[in-house]
């Protein structure tokens, strides 16, 4: 049965007129969100150095503060997608902002590495739920012209982040102790609750599938913000689907196999991807550097991984985005054993680490892209979510298994190694993949 035409006008006027200003507005406040979350991820690395320094942790003990908020992650994006499907995407993207900026300022109160962690892992859900949340967010606040672009750019907001962030960081870390890394997070995350408040609307494709009369009401309020003011959004015919149906079909039938495949490369590549990112400053310190120059290297890391995430942007509208993941994850394995072999020079630190960040984060762009694209989209929510939240338990385990091979006396070129096997695997996994599609 059609759907009925005020549904059709407001979706197709949406996705067809220009953006409106709110709406570039909307955008790129949620790129700066993804910022953050780039920052706060990252902002335990750079405080790392003066952690071990002041409690005399040792690397095994580091390895599982540095994969709290990752664990936290896996299970946010994961339970708060789901709630943000239930709820809207408005109150758990402000939940989360909130959840955030009270994680990182406790954080920076701990006074023991078991608080430390728990607070750590209380910021992961909210970065969870946040690049969930946003994820949709983005997609459906565009029209169909900037939809890919909007969500590229979205993507390149973590690594800018990680980069801007830290460079700050590694200032404040020449006259403050670690805690000083987290309060600025805190105080900067605060700051974007009142603007998300008031720039980052309700999805109009949330409002119309619930059709209840407030809903449909504040659609059309929405609309009339971006400069629709003739329109009277109204609920469709039917529903739009189970959405219970297509979690279970994901891993039975035709799926089961692009499913687990898809998960495999994301939780390997992962692995690899965490390792460096969390381990660098802490390498960098016992070469004999001081922690802000450990700092400046991770920055550079992330510098490489904006270029990557922003050159890979690119090539994919001309490469077939699966054969250009493969080709990256071979780079990034090779990148990440270059940076374990590198001397004790920070310039040459520097560079292999800008190099192996960006061939790493070019990766997760691709895999974010091919995810989506190997659903159906009846599915594709489903598929996307799954995919990326049970591979996040490799960003979870890669720092904890490079601090227990650390700690049982492996040196810095056999653990990059060791390490940058999850990205040869994560190769291995989309060339099966890429088979079974042409057989």
């Amino acid at each position: 049965m059609p759907a009925e035409p005020g549904v059709m006008d407001a979706r197709q006027t949406l996705l067809k007129s220009p953006l409106h200003w709110r709406q570039v507005a909307a955008i790129g406040l949620c790129i700066f969100l993804n910022a953050l979350d780039g920052f706060d991820v990252l902002s335990i690395s750079f405080a790392a150095p003066g952690i071990v320094a002041e409690w005399g942790i040792d690397r095994a003990a580091l390895g599982i503060v540095l994969s709290m908020e990752l664990v936290g992650m896996a299970l946010g994006s994961v339970l708060l997608g789901q709630l943000a499907d239930r709820i809207g995407r408005r109150p758990v993207l402000l939940g989360c902002v909130v959840v955030m900026a009270a994680g990182m300022m406790l954080a920076g109160r701990a006074r023991s590495i078991e608080v430390l962690s728990l607070w750590r892992f209380l910021t992961g859900i909210g970065i969870g739920g946040m690049l969930a949340t946003i994820s949709a967010t983005v997609a459906e606040v565009s029209n169909a012209r900037r939809r890919n672009l909007a969500v590229a750019l979205m993507s390149c907001g973590y690594p800018l982040g990680a980069v801007a962030g830290g460079s700050i960081v590694s200032s404040l870390l020449i006259t403050h102790d670690w805690r000083a890394v987290f309060e600025f997070g805190a105080l900067v995350t605060a700051a974007c609750l009142p603007l998300a408040w008031w720039l980052v609307p309700e999805s109009i494709e949330f409002l119309l599938s619930r059709g209840r009369p407030a809903d449909l009401a504040q659609a059309g309020r929405i609309m009339a913000q971006f400069g629709h003011r003739d329109l009277a959004p109204q609920a469709p015919a039917a529903a739009f689907g189970d959405s219970r149906a297509p979690r279970g079909a994901l891993w039975s039938g035709a799926l089961a196999r692009t499913t687990f495949l898809l998960t495999l490369a994301y939780f390997t590549h992962i692995l690899t991807f965490y390792f460096l990112v969390k381990w660098i400053p802490k390498v960098v310190v016992d070469m004999g550097f001081p922690a802000s120059s450990a700092g400046g290297v991770l920055v550079w890391t992330n510098v490489g991984g904006a270029a990557g995430a922003l050159l890979f942007s690119a090539l994919v509208a001309f490469v077939d985005v699966r054969r250009l993941t493969i080709v990256f994850l071979l780079l990034s394995s090779a990148a990440v054993v270059l940076f374990g072999r590198s001397p004790a020079d920070l310039t040459q630190l520097s560079l292999f680490a800008g190099l192996a960040g960006f061939c790493t984060n070019a990766v997760i762009i691709g895999i974010y892209a091919l995810t989506a694209a190997s659903f159906p989209a009846e599915q594709r929510a489903s598929g996307v979510g799954a995919v990326i939240g049970i591979g996040r338990g490799g960003a979870a385990l890669g720092p904890i298994a490079a601090g227990f091979l650390f700690a049982a006396g492996w040196s810095l070129p056999l653990v990059a190694a060791a390490m940058a096997l999850g990205s040869l695997v994560g190769a291995a996994a989309l060339v099966l993949l890429a088979r079974r599609r042409r057989s």
